[in-house]
């Protein structure tokens, strides 16, 4: 199981699917990395040499790709600006809710969670 920037990518999988597993890389941009690096697509992951895994390194670190623990520090911080300024969309965050405009009456069960039932005391 080769190790890419801290990160274990699987060893039986093709080189362009195996990088998807490092959190900010997707399959366009996992394609443009090996095209990029001139190894073999269909090559599996395991096979890399590490010169090969060096290569990789380098085409990432050279295009300047967020990835990892860099991108999520990133996000998480643009949400906490969002939430520290009061906007709209740091409010919905805060409170669990769609961001970008959906309808709540009937939907929204992903962002709202499970239902909570809310019920009517009686007076004993």
């Amino acid at each position: 199981m080769p190790r890419i920037l801290g990160v274990d990518i699987p060893g039986h999988k093709k080189l362009p699917y195996a990088l998807r597993y490092m959190y900010g890389i997707g399959p366009t941009r996992a394609d443009s990395i090996v095209k990029a690096s001139g190894l073999d697509p269909d090559m599996k992951a395991k096979d890399l040499s590490e010169t090969d895994i060096n290569h990789l390194m380098e085409v990432i670190s050279e295009k300047q790709y967020r990835i990892e623990g860099d991108l999520r520090r990133e996000i998480s911080s643009d949400l906490k600006r969002l939430q520290a300024i009061n906007c709209y969309r740091g409010l919905r965050h805060r409170r669990g809710l769609p961001v970008r405009g959906q309808r709540t009456q009937c939907n929204a069960r992903t962002r709202k969670g499970k239902r909570k039932t809310v019920g009517i005391k009686r007076k004993a």
